[in-house]
């Protein structure tokens, strides 16, 4: 089935903010592209994904750093559904023993994670197929209305936005969203996994030799064997698993020797690495990044600014090596799938189950009755090393 066809059925029978866009539609193969010096980003309405991200190398080539299919058709068709580059929401990350209360009522939501709800479950806004109210040659934007319970325990309409747009070298990514009806639980994030090589490194497709420097981020979440927060916040000692504040040329894989690396991320042992929430401290308004990751291999960093208070890394523990990567990436004979570790999801967002631990005094920023709007930003820089 041709994708316009996909989604032009799933348009129908979905509510919408606005009346969908009359400029152009998407390339022939589904996506719709926008474009500035240095950089090139395409996208789809299911899940307002983003499938490729076209950045220069240290070589002037141009390479696709993000993970996709090639076939956009795919996006809405695969079981596993690893929430590739889309928007998740509307309330992100985990929700402890699937459920959460506000002024005395307690609502219960999909456990779609063991005990846990994982992205509000398997309706989130990652699922849907979001309608283009606006596009031009370097911006896009996607709306949705997302309807009462249409995530279960997610009560009250709620109106979101979601804009992408490019300048030199930059990504950039506006999110609104507003409840109409009651006071509801509303903290999406952008759902990136970087692989800033393309996967043409012969000697690992794995992530661990990426450099990682969050400098305002000594402090972390003590998560559970189920990567739920257990209400703990730590701080990273210099050189320890957790630590990528202490010097800016710590790799991802920095720790992977040390005691503990595997089961870090929880399972019983099982995920090795990170699936976790790191706080963003009090960075200065001039500050130039929150989070540097860069490759000496290919020679690209990736500098990210943001209006939240921390963000979530994850290193692809689960990936396991029956997905293709696209047309666009890898070494034929060499480098054709995503194994496990071979790339890094960096999660832009609030406090995760924020709305179960009073202690942290998040509620206002995840809580949203009519009247107040949530307004995340973030962008992604590219240049060299």
């Amino acid at each position: 089935m041709k994708f316009a066809l996909l989604f032009a059925a799933a348009v129908a029978e979905a509510a919408v903010v606005a009346r969908e866009c009359t400029a152009p539609g998407p390339d022939e193969d589904g996506r719709y592209t926008i474009s500035a010096p240095g950089i090139k980003a395409q996208f789809i309405p299911y899940g307002a994904t983003l499938t490729n991200l076209f950045v220069k190398d240290k070589n002037g080539s141009d390479i696709d750093v993000v993970l996709g299919y090639d076939d956009v058709n795919y996006y809405p068709k695969d079981p596993s559904h690893p929430v590739y580059n889309a928007v998740p929401g509307r309330y992100a990350n985990r929700i402890g023993n699937g459920r959460y209360t506000i002024d005395g009522v307690t609502y219960h939501t999909e456990q779609n994670d063991g005990n846990n709800t994982l992205h509000s479950g398997t309706n989130n806004w990652s699922y849907r197929f979001w309608n283009v109210t606006a596009f031009s040659a370097d911006s896009i934007t996607f709306s949705l209305l997302d309807a009462s319970n249409s995530s279960l325990g997610m009560l009250g309409r709620v109106e979101a936005n979601v804009t992408y747009s490019v300048t030199k070298d930059t990504w950039h990514i506006k999110i609104t969203a507003r409840s109409l009806d009651q006071k509801t639980p509303i903290m999406p994030t952008q759902h990136t996994y970087f692989n800033l090589d393309a996967y043409r490194n012969p000697a690992s497709p794995k992530i661990w030799d990426h450099t990682l420097y969050l400098p305002y981020s000594p402090r972390y979440l003590e998560g559970d064997q189920g990567a739920l927060p257990t209400g703990k916040i730590l701080t990273a000692a210099p050189g320890s698993i957790n630590d990528f504040a202490s010097a800016p040329n710590l790799t991802v894989g920095h720790a992977r020797n040390l005691t503990g690396f595997e089961g870090n991320c929880g399972a019983n042992g099982a995920c090795e690495g990170y699936n976790g929430y790191w706080l963003i401290d009090n960075p200065p308004p001039d500050a130039d990044f929150v989070a540097r990751l860069s490759s000496a291999f290919s020679g690209v960093k990736a500098e990210l600014r943001t209006n939240q208070p921390g963000l979530v890394l994850y290193s692809c523990n689960w990936m396991d090596g029956t997905a293709s990567l696209k047309k666009t990436q890898g070494i034929p004979g060499v480098n054709e799938k995503v194994v496990r570790s071979s790339c890094i999801a960096i999660e832009a967002q609030d406090w995760p189950d924020g709305i179960n631990h009073p202690e942290w005094n998040r509620t206002t920023a995840q809580i949203y009755g009519p009247g107040r709007t949530l307004n995340w930003e973030s962008s992604w820089t590219f240049g060299l090393l």
